[in-house]
């Protein structure tokens, strides 16, 4: 009798789950991928590998391999380990597809500037639209002609803006820096870039003697202007507002 509780109480003892202190074998075997990917990628794309690095991997202690890490991150900048996974994820799922098909952030893009070409040139076409629609501004014009000028102008921004990301994305493929977050970015400033345009367009005005300039011209620029350098505007935007803020908020406050 004894023996059968002395058993049943063992058995009712829970066991201690015994956690090992240090970095676990999950992140050595990223790290070691990492590594891989680099050298894969600095190879390919004829970059200068420090010789360093061939010793810390062979060492194989987890010292080595985070120096032999850093040392990569050096080479391959400004690619990063995240971005050449990306780019080789994209890679391995696009085989026998075409470009536009293994870039759909690219053909968005381009799509979406072809949208907003077409906007401008049929808009542009109206002849609501004209330097004297433009120069009633959003508060004087009203109807079609209001509808059709802040499209012509929301066109504008939005081809600034695209013009300056489809620079920015072929630079980032052609540097292997593209990531899957991009997408998100890249919508959210395209909605950013026409926001500032219409804004710059409609709130800048010129005091104009001469009633024969080209105002269309000037409302036009603006709105390329803003849309183009929308991260501008809302950091001139947000240094005006924390500037503000000082004012009425004391520091110790």
């Amino acid at each position: 009798m004894v023996t059968t509780t002395t058993t049943k109480e063992a058995t009712k003892t829970p066991v201690k789950t015994q956690v090992k202190p240090g970095i676990s074998s999950e992140v050595i075997s990223e790290l070691s991928k990492e590594i891989n990917n680099m050298l894969s990628y600095a190879i390919y794309n004829g970059i200068t590998i420090n010789t360093e690095v061939n010793t810390l991997i062979q060492n194989s202690s987890v010292d080595d391999l985070i120096n032999a890490h850093n040392l990569l991150c050096k080479n391959v900048a400004p690619a990063t380990p995240k971005s050449i996974e990306y780019t080789r994820s994209i890679h391995n799922q696009g085989k026998g597809k075409s470009i536009f098909r293994k870039l759909p952030v690219v053909r968005n893009l381009i799509l979406l500037a072809l949208v907003f070409l077409a906007a401008f040139v049929l808009t542009g076409l109206s002849p609501e639209v004209n330097n004297d629609s433009l120069d009633k501004g959003i508060l004087n014009n009203n109807g079609l002609s209001l509808l059709l000028n802040l499209g012509f102008l929301s066109a504008v921004s939005g081809l600034g803006v695209l013009f300056y990301l489809l620079k920015s994305v072929s630079t980032a493929v052609k540097n292997g820096t593209l990531v899957q977050e991009d997408t998100i970015y890249y919508a959210a400033l395209i909605v950013l870039g026409i926001i500032a345009g219409l804004i710059i367009s409609e709130i800048i005005t010129f005091n104009k003697t001469n009633p024969e300039n080209v105002n269309l011209f000037n409302k036009s620029l603006l709105a390329l202007i803003g849309g183009f350098s929308s991260d501008a505007i809302f950091s001139i935007l947000q240094g005006i507002i924390d500037k503000i803020k000082a004012l009425f908020i004391s520091p110790n406050s």
